[in-house]
């Protein structure tokens, strides 16, 4: 998971934004079809098998949750599962588990895949291997009509934030509020609440002038407001997310193969924005491309 919290149950598709049911995600036009020379790159053993099982934790909206009136497991990453698996000639099996099962769950070979927002890093690549296939940071949205420009921390000066709780971005909006008084600036004002859907409420009734969360759920709230919102300026401390895979499985070249088609013809896109998650595509998808350690 990213450096910002992951928030447990987040389920926005719930959560009231001046009152109004938030929509359901747009459809997506990514229709992934099996590619010979990327389905030629199957391990045998995969191949026989002809299915990629991919273990998730749904709970971190619009990435993987479950739906409000179901029990399908959907998002961003559920639904790159699927067509990575379409391009490689196989089918897909999506299991819910805990998130700190997984990693281990793939190194007893349980699972083929993990796809859970895992941030690739340093510390992680020494236990399994990861294929880069997105960018997460902190992003700022504001309302679309009178809303200030934020473009970097430095821009909050003299502005009314809404965070939540125990987040790196309530230590940001909060560290960044001295770094202004003691440049005789005015201060950050900065409000946190228990939940992402009561800082959003904040910020739709005007109660604050700014929000902040991770780069894909700040994406989903603005994609689910009905214009209420805008994302403003670029994310900020960013750091690839990775598909985890087993060591030496053999199976990391064919899913990185895979996402570049997908990437190519436009899929990768289409299914990004379909959750309002595309401002973290990549371009350029690596095997074992942490930028951290930890």
């Amino acid at each position: 998971m990213h450096a910002g919290a992951r928030v447990a149950s987040l389920l926005i598709t719930l959560s009231l934004i001046g009152g109004a049911q938030l929509a359901a995600p747009i459809a997506a036009s990514a229709n992934a079809r099996a590619n010979p020379k990327v389905a030629a790159e199957v391990p045998a053993a995969i191949k026989k098998k002809g299915t990629l099982t991919v273990a998730t934790d749904a709970s971190f909206a619009p990435m993987e949750f479950i739906t409000p009136h179901g029990h399908t497991v959907v998002g961003t990453d559920v639904d790159l599962a699927r067509a990575l698996a379409s391009v490689m000639g196989l089918r897909v099996k999506i299991v819910n588990v805990m998130f700190d099962t997984i990693i281990p769950g793939l190194a007893s070979h349980k699972y083929d895949l993990g796809m859970s927002s895992f941030t690739d890093t340093k510390a992680r690549e020494r236990v399994v291997d990861f294929v880069t296939y997105y960018s997460a940071g902190t992003s700022f949205f504001v309302k679309a009509h009178g809303g200030p420009t934020i473009q970097t921390l430095a821009d909050l000066c003299g502005h009314r934030v809404a965070v939540e709780k125990s987040t790196t971005q309530q230590a940001d909006a909060t560290a960044e509020d001295k770094k202004c008084t003691a440049a005789g600036k005015p201060g950050v004002t900065v409000s946190s609440f228990q939940d992402q859907q009561g800082a959003d409420r904040a910020l739709s009734s005007g109660q604050t002038e700014v929000g902040m969360a991770d780069s894909p759920v700040a994406g989903y709230v603005v994609t689910q407001s009905r214009g209420l919102f805008k994302l403003s300026g670029k994310p900020y401390g960013t750091a690839p997310y990775g598909i985890a895979i087993a060591k030496h499985n053999g199976i990391a070249k064919p899913i990185c193969d895979a996402l570049k088609v997908l990437i190519k013809n436009g899929n990768y896109l289409a299914i990004l924005s379909k959750w309002g998650t595309q401002a973290g595509a990549i371009t350029h998808p690596k095997i074992n491309g942490a930028t951290s350690a930890q």
